[in-house]
């Protein structure tokens, strides 16, 4: 009977010392953030855009040292940390707090901390106007809901997006990449039109012109006679179109356009 008493308190003593060494072991490391292709987030799920687009997108919209770039809704931050590898500034808008943890580790590994900066925060009410280069991967939906901050953007200013556009806005230029990039192969170039649309005093005549993104339409109206325009459009500050049987050239700089012997001044 001691015996077994014996045994019954030796097993209530190992009990209690192996619960106090279990509460005295570190706990488990927490797993870095990884983050996984179709996560869900805050307006779009995330999915990476492939590293050969990346590079095409940045060839495409000419990204030098001279450029400022953000990428909204920036994710792991690869088309920052990119852009930053040619010598750009760049900065990156994601909501995802562990996301923007997660690209600035990637941006110091890369050796481009200095040049690429990651922000959390809102890409809808972030301050793009200094922005010379978007680099976007975006739905229809999230781009529609941007376009007003893209049009007030410096004439010029390169816009280059992975698959998606804006709904109506014709890009400048696309095309397709080779290699490894799955479903996520097009990139579309978009060149922030300057604003022509208004009633303008030309050659003696009335310039009146609408325009739809980069697409101008109208009419020109001299000596009782009008005509319509056709054929028009902007890239950036250049602008062409044709009243009648003459073409004109020219670029527009606020209230002034100014062509190859013509000129126009915008009415007020």
């Amino acid at each position: 009977m001691h015996g077994m008493r014996s045994l019954f308190w030796g097993c209530c003593l190992m009990l209690m010392m192996g619960a106090a060494w279990a509460t005295e072991l570190p706990a488990p490391a927490e797993k870095p953030f990884e983050p996984q292709s179709g996560q869900a987030g805050r307006d779009v799920v995330w999915v990476p855009t492939p590293a050969v687009l990346v590079e095409k997108m940045l060839d495409v919209a000419k990204v030098t040292p001279q450029d400022f770039v953000m990428d909204l809704g920036s994710g792991d931050g690869r088309n920052i940390i990119a852009a930053a590898r040619r010598g750009a500034n760049a900065l990156g808008v994601e909501y995802n707090a562990d996301m923007v943890e997660y690209s600035r580790r990637l941006a110091e590994k890369a050796g481009v901390a200095d040049k690429a900066q990651f922000v959390q925060g809102d890409m809808y009410l972030a301050d793009i106007s200094k922005a010379s280069v978007l680099a976007l991967f975006l739905l229809p939906a999230n781009l529609d809901k941007l376009v007003d901050k893209f049009l007030a953007l410096k004439p010029g200013s390169r816009i280059v997006a992975n698959h998606f556009s804006a709904t109506g806005w014709e890009p400048d230029e696309t095309g397709r990449v080779e290699g490894d990039c799955g479903s996520w192969c097009t990139w579309l170039l978009y060149i922030v039109p300057a604003r022509a649309e208004g009633h303008w005093r030309m050659q003696g005549g009335d310039l009146q012109l609408e325009q739809k993104f980069q697409m101008i339409s109208g009419s020109y109206t001299r000596n009782g006679s009008t005509a319509k325009i056709s054929n028009g459009r902007l890239r950036g500050e250049d602008i062409t179109f044709k009243a009648g049987n003459q073409t004109y050239r020219g670029k527009v700089n606020g209230d002034t356009m100014v062509g190859a012997g013509w000129s126009a001044t915008k009415a007020r």
